[in-house]
């Protein structure tokens, strides 16, 4: 099994929901599934089986979860196969379920049974065809290349009044702007908001200035506890959060000073905890996403170590994964933002040139992000990575995740 998540944002940059995808077998492994053995098991929802494996609260924070249906499985007993409450799964159809008799009765008892609906992939030409569809559709998923939003917001907000409008294949910045900008769409999907920064804008706060003084400390070979620990104490929000870590950590001791707190850590495990918590405060003024996709991507990398023989360097495979987003952090080009912070050179190759064994991984990864199944399989093949073992390292990222960061 395989299965990543995929953001919806609102016009506010905030997440409102994730789509799930997930692939059961290795394509490149098994090429019959290529042709019509494609089709087999197609009665089960394999991303229900992760909904329901991790819960909405580890999947995504408690959010909705959009989740593929297909003409073959949307007639499976949907409700047996989710241990979730039906309100927070949005069936995601597509146009393979068409506007037929069969079809309209199973979209009525989906509903009934208080699942929400989606549909995607539908051309302008057949709304009409699907009316008895869509008039009990949540969400539309609409290419916003190819349609003319002002004309769609008025025809839905006629004809299907109740309806939510989502942008997909928003792959940049500007054009979220721009969507933004025109109204109508009530959703965005699309790799825009971890897009690299091409040219430097502003200067770096001098809060954020802290924080990588903060980082260059601690990922400095051999770093001081009491330097790091007289840094720590420059920003009052992470004493505060030491200063609870610590006290769970030893309830029966007194601690006197952040020093101290920093001493009953040892270098190891301050370390750890400065760069997430660190990079939770660089990522303080982007959005939630950008948190969430860097923790988990470290996670991932760190948990993938093994799988790419890589076991003894998997601290740095976590700091790659951290830094990955850090020229969208500090508003810096790649380039500009490592020059800031140490990092080793497999770290630097790998984030600037794409080169070197840790590329590998991080590429893995953003095709893995992608739900770029293909490019995964192919890449399992030649590294021979088991795919329950990626499955695995995937789903204890996001339980360290949710552990780490609860309240998303």
């Amino acid at each position: 099994m395989l299965a990543t998540l995929i953001p919806l944002f609102d016009d506010n940059m905030l997440v409102c929901a994730y789509s799930v995808f997930a692939r059961k077998e290795n394509h490149f492994l098994n090429p019959n599934f290529e042709g019509g053995a494609r089709y087999d098991g197609a009665g089960t929802v394999h991303e229900l089986e992760v909904v329901s494996n991790m819960g909405v609260a580890t999947l995504s924070g408690g959010k909705e979860v959009f989740v593929p249906v297909n003409q073959f499985s949307i007639f499976a007993e949907i409700s047996l196969q989710c241990t979730v409450p039906s309100n927070k799964v949005v069936l995601l159809m597509d146009n393979s379920i068409l506007p037929q008799e069969q079809f309209v009765k199973r979209v009525k008892e989906l509903k009934e049974q208080g699942y929400k609906l989606a549909i995607r992939k539908l051309p302008i030409a057949e709304f009409e065809n699907y009316k008895e569809i869509l008039s009990r559709c949540d969400y539309i998923l609409l290419n916003h290349a190819k349609i003319d939003i002002s004309k769609a917001k008025v025809y839905f907000s006629k004809v299907y009044p109740n309806i939510k409008l989502c942008a997909v294949n928003v792959d940049s910045q500007e054009e979220y702007d721009v969507l933004k900008k025109d109204g109508g769409y009530d959703l965005y999907e699309g790799s825009f908001f971890r897009m690299p920064i091409k040219e430097s804008e502003t200067e770096v706060s001098p809060l954020k200035v802290n924080y990588i003084e903060l980082l260059n400390v601690v990922n400095a070979p051999d770093f001081d506890l009491q330097k790091a620990a007289d840094v720590i104490g420059k920003d009052p929000a992470l004493v505060i959060s030491l200063l609870e870590m610590v006290n769970r950590m030893a309830l029966n001791s007194e601690i006197t000073s952040i020093r101290h707190a920093a001493a009953m850590l040892g270098q190891k495990e301050l370390k750890r905890w400065i760069n997430t918590a660190v990079t939770k405060e660089l990522c303080a003024d982007k959005p939630s996403e950008i948190t969430r996709l860097v923790m988990i991507r470290a996670k991932f990398a760190e948990n993938l170590a093994e799988c790419f023989e890589m076991a003894m360097v998997s601290q740095e495979l976590f700091i790659m994964g951290l830094f990955s987003a850090i020229d969208i952090m500090l508003e810096k080009t790649m380039q500009e933002a490592l020059s800031m912070v140490q990092v080793s050179k497999n770290v630097k190759d790998a984030l600037l040139e794409n080169k070197g064994d840790f590329a590998k991984v991080l590429n893995f990864i953003k095709r893995y992000e992608d739900a770029d199944w293909t490019e995964v399989s192919r890449l399992m093949v030649l590294e021979n990575i088991e795919m329950d073992k990626v499955y695995e390292a995937y789903l204890n990222a996001l339980k360290w995740y949710r552990d780490l960061i609860p309240s998303k």
